[in-house]
């Protein structure tokens, strides 16, 4: 693949923000890849690892380097220096076009138009890669973790075409399969589906840490346990900041989910064998299809 932008600059070499620079570099995508942030250390063993080849710990400097700007920071802090560089770009029309990669659209989105005076800045793509693991760091980058996983793009009216095409395309260049979605639809979706798994995970786990038979307990847990409840290996700074930034999505899946669980405790009080092998028979149905739509594209789903 032919150089489709000079310069790339990654705010926040962790695990995603590291892994998008190994990829880009692998395909060829820009010349050169930029990393910027406030802790020299990790910039500088990024350098050595030959993930980026440059680094700055300063924001212009950053954004006066960049064609494309990757806000690859945890949640919060992606929405609290989005509108650093909106407002540093304010009235010019030749910025670089920025994208991010934060799990939720929803607060970015309000932080864009806050800081452009209720408009929203059409070189501005909202992004959000379905890909992960609870090891972090730019030590844990991979240029394949992207590869057969999903992207999703929140194009909203306004959007540059030209600047959505260039972030479909860096992200396609990562092997991964590039999706749009609504604002509301992603924060909705991801609310049920990742942000509340996090949430039950590090729930079960900490409420049993607690219990006074605490250590019996996770000495004889068996695999069961340990699958339902490595997500709660995750950076806990992180999730917290998703939680918060996903309020209102996070709170309406967990009522959701709160009300089915009651259902189901009803039945194990009242004995209703029923209501439970009806429940876990469709549970088993909906999982063993989710598992074939993950083999179908090249991932495991077990």
């Amino acid at each position: 693949m032919s150089d489709r932008a000079d310069t790339v600059v990654v705010l926040g070499l962790g695990l995603i923000g590291g892994s998008l620079a190994r990829a880009l570099r692998q395909a060829g995508f820009c010349r050169r890849l930029v990393g910027y942030g406030h802790r020299e250390p990790s910039l500088r063993r990024g350098l050595e690892l030959g993930v980026i080849d440059d680094f700055t710990l300063d924001l212009d400097e950053a954004i006066a380097a960049a064609d494309i700007l990757v806000l690859c920071t945890p949640t919060l802090v992606a929405a609290a220096t989005l509108e650093q560089i909106l407002l540093r770009l304010e009235g010019r029309a030749d910025g670089p076009v920025i994208t991010d990669a934060a799990s939720v659209k929803g607060n970015l989105l309000k932080a864009a138009r806050g800081a452009c005076g209720g408009a929203f800045p059409p070189r501005l793509v909202l992004a959000h890669p379905i890909a992960g693991s609870e090891r972090s760091g730019v030590e844990a980058s991979d240029a394949g973790l992207f590869v057969n996983h999903r992207v999703i793009l929140t194009p909203v009216a306004g959007n540059d075409p030209a600047a959505v095409q260039l972030v479909r395309d860096m992200w396609r260049s990562t092997g991964a399969d590039v999706v749009e979605m609504a604002v509301a639809e992603h924060d909705a979706v991801l609310a049920a589906t990742s942000h509340l798994p996090h949430l039950l995970a590090y729930a079960l786990v900490d409420a049993l840490a607690q219990s006074p038979a605490s250590t019996d307990i996770f000495r004889f847990a068996a695999g069961g346990f340990r699958d339902f409840t490595r997500i709660a290996s995750s950076d806990p700074v992180m999730w917290r900041d998703i939680a918060i930034a996903n309020r209102d999505a996070l709170l309406a899946a967990t009522d959701a989910f709160s009300d089915h669980l009651a259902q189901l405790r009803r039945a194990v009080a009242d004995g209703d064998g029923d209501t439970l092998l009806e429940t876990f028979r469709r549970a088993k149905a909906a999982r063993d299809e989710f598992a074939a739509m993950l083999k179908e594209r090249g991932q495991t789903g077990h």
